[in-house]
C-alpha cells in the first residue's frame, strides 16, 4: 500500500548495501593475502629435521647402497634365470635325442655304433653339469638377493626408528610454532574487532557508515573465517573454552538488550496516546502499518468483524481519524490529505 513511498529510499540503500559489501569484499581480498602469507614467517617443519642427524644418515646411506644392490642383484637374478632355463632347455633337447637314437639303436644292434654311445652320453653329462651350475649360481644370486633385502628391511627399521624417536621434540616445536602463527593472526583480528565495535556502537548514525559497515563486516569475516578455523585444538579445550565465552557474551549483551526493550516499551506505555504518537517517525509508523502492525506496540492490529479499527486494541493507539476539510477518513501519519490535499495539522 504505502511500498511506492519509499522507491527511492529504498534504491538509495539498496545502493550503500552494494558499496558496503564491494568495499568489504576488497577489504577481505587484502586481509585474506596478508593472513596467507603469515605462515611464511615460520620455516616449514619436518620430523626428520628433529632425529639424530648422523645415525639417521649413515642409516639412509646404507638403505640407498643396499637398494642399489638389491636391484643389481634382481638384474644379476633374471639373467641367471634365462640362463638356467637355456641351459635346461638344451639338456632336455639333447637328452630326447639321445632317446630317440638309443631306440633306433637298439632295433638295428649294430656294434659300431658304442663309440657314439659313449661320446652323446658324455654330451649329456655335460649339459647336465651345466644346467646344475647354472642352478647353484641362480640359488646363489637368490641367496644374496635375500640376504640384501633383510638387511634393508633392518636398516628401514632403523630409520623408521630413529624418526620416531624425535616424534615428541617435533610436536612439541609444531605447537610452539602454531602458536606464534595463531598469536599472529590474533595480533591482526583484534584491533580489527575492537575498531569494527567502536564504528557500530559510536557511528551508526555516520554519514559514512555505508563505508564502515563494509569494515564491521571485513572484521567479522576475519574473525569467523580466518581466525577462529585456526584456533590451536589442544584437545578441544581452547575450541570448546574460545565457544563457551563467545556464547556467554552474546548471551549477556542479547539479555541486556531485551532488557533495555522491555524498558523503553514499558516508559513509552505509560505516556498517554498524544505523546507516543508524536514520538513515532511517520516514515517507521507507515511502513509498521503497511505489515499490519502498531507502530507503537508492536502487536498485530486486529479487527473484530467488519470494523476497520481506528485505534491500536492493545495499547490504544490512534491510527485513522477523519479529515476536517474533506471527512474523509484518513491515516493520522499521512503528512497530507489523500483527497485534498490539506497538512495534518490543519487537518487534524
Amino acid at each position: 500500500m504505502f511500498k511506492s513511498l519509499f522507491v527511492p529510499e529504498r534504491l538509495f540503500r539498496l545502493a550503500m548495501w552494494i558499496v558496503s559489501l564491494v568495499f568489504a569484499s576488497f577489504l577481505i581480498g587484502l586481509g585474506s593475502t596478508i593472513i596467507g602469507d603469515l605462515p611464511r614467517i615460520e620455516q616449514p617443519l619436518t620430523l626428520e629435521q628433529f632425529a639424530d642427524e648422523r645415525p639417521l644418515e649413515r642409516a639412509r646411506a646404507e638403505i640407498r647402497r643396499l637398494r642399489d644392490l638389491e636391484r643389481d642383484l634382481g638384474d644379476r637374478r633374471a639373467q641367471a634365470a634365462l640362463h638356467l632355463t637355456a641351459v635346461s632347455n638344451a639338456y632336455q633337447s639333447a637328452r630326447s635325442a639321445y632317446s630317440n637314437w638309443i631306440a633306433t639303436r637298439t632295433a638295428t644292434t649294430d656294434p659300431g655304433q658304442d663309440a657314439e654311445v659313449l661320446q652323446r652320453t658324455r654330451e649329456l653329462d655335460r649339459l647336465k653339469a651345466s644346467e646344475r651350475e647354472a642352478q647353484i649360481a641362480l640359488e646363489r644370486i637368490e641367496k644374496d638377493l635375500l640376504d640384501t633385502r633383510q638387511m634393508l628391511a633392518a636398516s628401514e627399521r632403523t630409520e623408521r626408528q630413529l624418526v620416531e624417536d624425535a616424534r615428541d621434540a617435533y610436536e612439541s616445536a609444531v605447537f610452539r610454532q602454531e602458536f606464534r602463527v595463531f598469536a599472529w593472526r590474533l595480533a591482526l583480528t583484534l584491533p580489527l574487532l575492537v575498531v569494527a565495535w567502536w564504528f557500530v556502537m559510536k557511528k551508526r548514525r555516520s554519514e559514512y557508515w555505508l563505508l564502515m559497515r563494509g569494515f564491521v563486516i571485513f572484521a567479522l569475516f576475519t574473525f569467523f573465517v580466518e581466525l577462529v578455523p585456526y584456533l590451536p585444538s589442544y584437545g578441544g579445550y581452547v575450541r570448546y573454552a574460545v565457544g563457551i565465552a563467545m556464547t556467554a557474551v552474546g548471551g549477556h549483551y542479547i539479555i541486556r538488550a531485551m532488557r533495555s526493550y522491555l524498558a523503553r516499551r514499558r516508559q513509552v506505555e505509560q505516556q498517554n496516546e498524544a505523546e507516543r504518537r508524536q514520538a513515532l517517525a511517520p516514515e517507521e509508523a507507515l511502513k509498521k502499518m503497511t505489515v499490519n502492525v502498531c507502530p507503537a506496540c508492536q502487536r498485530a492490529l486486529m479487527t473484530t468483524g467488519d470494523v476497520v479499527p481506528d485505534y491500536c486494541v492493545h495499547c490504544g493507539l490512534k491510527l485513522f481519524d477523519r479529515c476536517r476539510s474533506c471527512d474523509i477518513r484518513r491515516n493520522v501519519f499521512f503528512p497530507f490529505c489523500p483527497k485534498c490535499g490539506t497538512a495534518a495539522a490543519a487537518a487534524g
